[in-house]
């Protein structure tokens, strides 16, 4: 990854708009900042939600909060507690997760 052309600063997240993205059960809610082609998230899945697709994205992703299990399309699955991350490169590993008690994330994708 080249990051180039991003001044310092800092980001309040409580300050970045919230989207709402419906899984195939319960919600998403991600507050993100673009820099250059780099995508950063705070996000938020509620209790209950399960992702609605396979997902092909590379991903550095940080479990804040909960706890997240994610299932590859192979069959592997893996569960994120607080303080633990994945990371999986793009067209690698086809992924989708859920949480039973909701989950917040900080993504680098």
């Amino acid at each position: 990854m080249q990051m180039s052309d991003i001044p310092f600063g800092t980001t309040d997240w409580s300050q970045v708009e919230r989207t709402e993205h419906k899984g195939e059960r319960g919600m998403a809610y991600w507050r993100t900042r673009h820099f250059g082609n780099i995508r950063v998230r705070m996000v938020e899945y509620t209790p209950g939600y399960f992702a609605d697709h396979w997902c092909a994205k590379g991903h550095i992703l940080l479990c804040l909060e909960g706890e997240l299990h994610t299932e590859l399309e192979d069959g592997r699955t893996f569960t994120l507690k607080p303080g633990m991350s994945y990371q999986v490169a793009d067209d690698a590993e086809p992924h989708r997760s859920h949480t039973e008690i909701g989950a917040r994330l900080f993504i680098v994708d």
